[in-house]
């Protein structure tokens, strides 16, 4: 476990029973996004580094604009 994980449980020690209870259901559940999302990107490393080739490739040619915010 590293040090700041130990930090963040110690914290969450010094709460009450309830708010812990509040935390862990917050933290488990984040834990399964995590999850999931961590499996849907490891499936398709080989399409997003295509991708990013692309984007390079169209950036280093010049195909590319600054994006305004004011336009979004």
């Amino acid at each position: 476990m590293t040090s700041l994980l130990e930090r963040a449980f110690a914290e969450a020690g010094k709460l009450s029973s309830a708010e812990q209870d509040v935390l862990a259901a917050r933290l488990l559940a984040e834990l399964g996004v995590d999850d999931e999302f961590d499996r849907d990107i490891a499936a398709s490393t080989d399409k997003l580094a295509m991708l990013a080739r692309q984007a390079a490739a169209e950036h280093k040619a010049g195909l590319t604009q600054e994006l305004d915010p004011r336009t979004l």
